[in-house]
């Protein structure tokens, strides 16, 4: 009878999902660094835009 590390070192199943969640964990610390570099600069250019429209409008 082969010991369960034996079994856990030779058997694969599974390791396809393993690798799948750990690329997706990447993929979405990738996404949130994304978000968190330019979500600034974002919110400060829709500043503009509003202060631009708010102008625009008190001249009207």
């Amino acid at each position: 009878m082969a010991s369960l590390g034996d079994r856990l070192r030779t058997d694969e199943a599974g390791q396809d999902l393993i690798e799948y969640a750990l690329i997706a964990g990447f993929i979405a610390v990738v996404c949130y660094l994304a978000i968190k570099a330019t979500g600034e600069s974002i919110s400060d250019t829709w500043s503009g835009v509003r202060d631009a429209v708010a102008d625009a409008a008190a001249r009207i």
